[in-house]
């Protein structure tokens, strides 16, 4: 396992400070865009005492009119390339939830400090009236992580989760293999399953079960597994699924899982977020062809 990601990501959370938008990434210092520059960048205190690990407050003045604008960090100090991606709320006045916002910094460099102003993606202006905290920060290795200009990863297929269902305490998230490449990629049974913690550890003390159904029926998982042929541009899924049930002992969290796609493949890190309660059991299902035409709300 590599070393624990140490992340330095600094955001938007002074609760003096409000938003302002001045165009897209910039190393730290730098310009960004044409027109608009994030000048005098500087960490601030908080003034409430929130702290999380890491993480620092930047300001400055932004875009054409050199208003206060308020952005955040992220430094990779891990060894290999991560990318990020963090939630933040929009709150009012009252400190009363408006909005949540989320931001992706892609294919950060070990060692790379990446700097960005704050503001909502359909234009600037639009978040200016709230302050943001932040709320959740994710990191995983940019090797096959998903990529906002859609490029395709070196392996070739693109490994994503959805955002799943919920009902009674039941969870059901479906892993999705993309083959974005050239050649036909074969699959053939069960992905294999890394369970990861907040710091990118392996989580213990939990079944990987091939199959749901000893978890629930009738959830898509229940399959017995057979070969797979995705021609390019085709697809394929597997059903995770488990409950949330919390009786005696500590709940277990795994918002990262390593998933495996075959003997041989390199692991793909994605964030389906699991909350196993105390149940200490996950099932999954064998990869299954989607059919074409068919969609996943995915994150």
């Amino acid at each position: 396992m590599r070393p624990a990601t140490a992340l330095a990501l600094c955001a938007a959370l002074a609760s003096t400070a409000l938003l302002s938008g001045c165009g897209k990434e910039t190393a730290a210092g730098a310009s960004a865009s044409p027109g608009a520059t994030c000048a005098s960048l500087a960490p601030l205190p908080d003034p409430a005492g929130r702290t999380w690990d890491n993480v620092k407050v930047v300001s400055g003045k932004c875009g054409p009119s050199g208003a206060p604008s308020t952005g955040y960090e992220v430094t990779n100090t891990d060894q290999e390339p991560l990318t990020f991606t963090l939630t933040f709320a929009l709150v009012n006045g009252f400190g009363e939830a408006m909005d949540t916002i989320t931001r992706t910094v892609e294919a950060v460099k070990p060692g790379q400090t990446v700097r960005r102003p704050l503001d909502t993606e359909d234009g600037p202006g639009s978040a200016r009236a709230y302050r943001a905290r932040i709320t959740k920060v994710r990191a995983v290795p940019a090797d096959g992580a998903p990529t906002g200009d859609g490029a395709c990863p070196p392996s070739g297929v693109r490994i994503t989760n959805d955002r799943g269902d919920a009902a009674m305490g039941l969870r059901v998230v479906g892993i999705h293999l993309a083959n974005c490449g050239t050649a036909d990629y074969e699959l053939n049974g069960y992905p294999a399953l890394r369970l990861l913690g907040e710091d990118r550890e392996p989580v213990t003390g939990v079944k990987v079960l091939h199959g749901t159904t000893a978890i629930s029926t009738g959830i898509g998982g229940d399959a017995a597994p057979r070969p797979v042929t995705l021609r390019p541009g085709e697809s394929a899924s597997a059903t995770l699924a488990w409950r949330n049930t919390t009786t005696d002992g500590d709940p277990v969290d795994a918002p990262y899982v390593e998933v495996t796609a075959k003997p041989g493949a390199g692991p793909v890190t994605v964030t389906p977020e699991l909350d196993l309660g105390t149940t200490g059991r996950l099932g999954v299902g064998p990869w299954t062809k989607t059919p074409a035409g068919a969609g996943a709300s995915q994150e």
